[in-house]
This record gives C-alpha cells, structure tokens and sequence, in this order.
C-alpha cells in the first residue's frame, strides 16, 4: 500500500507540473502573438523647421563719418571756439589762425587785379584806332588773368588759416590753447558724426558666401544697461586674413538717441539659416542599438522610423530621415510601441495643433513650419 501511495504522489506531481509548463507556454505565445488591444498615446502633427547655427564674435565700432582736424599750414592759434563734446554744423570756424599777412597778400592781390584790368580796358578801348598792337593786348589780357589768379591764391592761404567743421558733428578733446604755434603735424582735434556706427567684426571662412549685405544681426554693448540693438551688414571683406582666417565684415547701427559711442564694443550674433528639418520634441526621439528612432503613426498603426539627429534645441530636436507620407508622430506612450500597433490618440487635438500652425505658417497642411 505505501508503494501505490508513493506512486499516486509522484504521478499528481508530476501533472501539476505539465499542467504550469503548459500555462507558461500558452501565455508567452499570447504576448508574442498579434494582439488587437489599441494602445492610448499621446501623439502631435510633425512639424518641420530650419537648422540655424549662430555665430559670436566681438566687434569694434567706429562713426559713420571720422576726421582728425589738423591745420594745413603753421602759424599762431589766436582763437579756439569749441568746447569738447559739443555738436558743430559744417563750415563752423573751429580754430583760428594768426592770419595778418595773409590778409595783406588778398588786399594786395585786389590791387593788382583792379590794376591789370584798368590797363587791359584801356588797351581794348584803343584797339580799333591801331594805337596798340595786338601783342599788346594780348599782354595785358594775360597780366589781368594772372593777377586773378594770384588773387584766388591769396584767398586760399587766408582760408587756410582757419581751421572748418568738415561735416556736421561732434568735437573731441583739443590740447591746442590760444598762443600755441601748430604744425600740420598737430592733430587740432578729431570730428564724429555718430548718428549712426560702423561695426567692424571678424568671421570664420567657413561661412563665406552665408552673409550677404542687407543681413540683419543682434549686437549687445558689455553695459548691461543699454538694451541689445539690431545692425545691418553692408559690405563684406573682399579677402581671407591668412593669420587668423578670417573675414573682415561690417554692419551699421541706427544711433538716433546718441546713446551709443564710436569706439564701443559690441557681442555680435548672427543667425545663419540652414537647410530644412523635421522637429520633434525630446519625448519622442528614442535610441536603439541602431542609432535613433521615432514612431510615426500611419492609418493608426504605429511604425519605427530610424532618424539621424541633426540639431538639438530647448526641448525639441532637428531629425533627419525618411518620413515622406509621416504627418503625425508619438510623443508620449513610446515604451509600449511595436511595429504595427494600432494606437488611439486625440485626432481632433492633433488637427487642431496642425490647422493653427498651418495658418501661422501659411505651409502645407500635412507638414508646417513653426519658424518659416
């Protein structure tokens, strides 16, 4: 009897245990096997945008206009009538010259003229009655031309010893005090129309042929009291320095307020615009043993879209790859995704999401741009 017992034992044993293989293998064949239970996800339309790279460097500004003032000959400064910093229009005297003897020559000069033209009117009145040769009056033509001459001359040298406003303006500093003699070698002072700069910056040459005149860029001063400004590029570097291999580019900057100075230097950004890609948030790019993946959703199935990353922005991500016929992308839910899955998302959210950007875009309904 206890060997039919033991027996009776090891046979129900051996049942319980066929029986669990069998549940286990049953319910592995069910998860491994096509399901038809619709997976909930989150899911929003793909939106597509341009890569932009930008560019930092520092720029050194100067006026749209610049003149050092220097005196054109020597002499004696008898009268300085500005103050520095103060705004001159053109022709204003700024510095005076001793100038008596140039006076004198003018004076004389006027003399002369009124002599020379006096002897050739008197020539020319005689003229038909044969009572001066020709040669004469040729000769007294031509003293009565040189004598206008030298009286310009005159005018010149005393006009010389003024020193003039060349352009509307404000002065600089001056050392130059009344009684100091001066030299043209003397800088009398320096003259800025600054209502608008000139900002000097260096680029790589790696983007040559990426800027062009008319660009639009962002320039910040280090105070951080005054706001950032915008400047317009006007002319590019015909050369490459070899040193540092660079381009020399330039930008003006609007300077009504006149709060801003020759000579200031400036953080310069600019945006160059690349070439254009889907846009994805963070949430929806995943990675595998291949590289990156997305799943795009197509007639409510899901399917792996392998994507090659392009650009990484504040929370979203520039992706490359084969999307054509992919408007609509999982965002959230990713875990539980496999090929062919049939998924349940918001339809009316996401064409709402779709339709506003397509209307600020002005694109494609089936693919936007947040940023065209």
């Amino acid at each position: 009897m206890q060997t039919i017992s033991i027996r009776l034992t090891v046979i129900a044993v051996m049942a319980a245990f066929l029986g669990g293989c069998s549940d286990t293998n049953g319910g592995a064949q069910s998860a491994a096997g096509p399901t038809d239970r619709v997976v909930p996800i989150i899911a929003e339309p793909l939106a597509f945008e341009h890569a932009r790279t930008t560019i930092e460097a520092v720029g050194t500004s100067r006026a749209i206009l610049s003149a050092e003032l220097h005196p054109a000959t020597a002499g004696e400064v008898v009268a300085v009538n500005f103050e520095p910093g103060q705004f001159v229009e053109k022709g204003d005297v700024l510095v005076e010259l001793d100038s008596r003897e140039e006076k004198l020559a003018v004076e004389l000069a006027k003399i002369r003229l009124e002599d020379a033209k006096r002897l050739y009117d008197r020539y020319l009145r005689s003229a038909d009655s044969g009572a001066v040769l020709p040669t004469a009056l040729d000769a007294a033509r031509t003293a009565m031309e040189a004598a206008r001459v030298e009286l310009q001359q005159a005018k010149i040298s005393l006009a010389d010893r003024s020193i003039r406003a060349v352009f509307d303006g404000h002065v600089g500093a001056s050392e130059v005090d009344p009684g100091d003699r001066v030299s043209p070698e003397v800088m009398i002072t320096t003259l800025d129309n600054r209502s608008s700069l000139l900002v000097s910056f260096e680029i790589p040459e790696a983007y040559l042929g990426q800027f062009e005149a008319g660009d639009t860029i962002r320039l910040e001063t280090w105070s951080a009291s005054m706001p950032a400004v915008d400047g317009k590029i006007i002319d590019i570097g015909s050369r490459i320095d070899p040193r540092n291999r660079a381009f020399v580019t330039r930008a003006r900057v609007e300077n009504s307020d006149d709060a801003l100075r020759p000579g200031m230097s400036f953080r310069v950004n600019a945006s160059l615009e690349g070439a254009r890609y889907a846009v994805v948030p963070e949430t929806a790019l995943l990675w595998g043993a291949e590289g990156a993946y997305i799943w795009s959703v197509v007639d409510a199935e899901v399917t792996r879209t392998p994507v090659q990353v392009i650009q990484r922005r504040e929370g979203r991500v520039l992706v490359d790859g084969n999307l054509d016929g992919v408007d609509t992308i999982v965002v959230e839910g990713t875990q539980r995704m496999r090929n062919g899955v049939t998924v349940d998302y918001d339809k009316q959210r996401v064409a709402k999401a779709r339709s506003k950007a397509t209307a600020s875009a002005g694109g494609d309904p089936g693919r936007y741009s947040e940023n065209d």
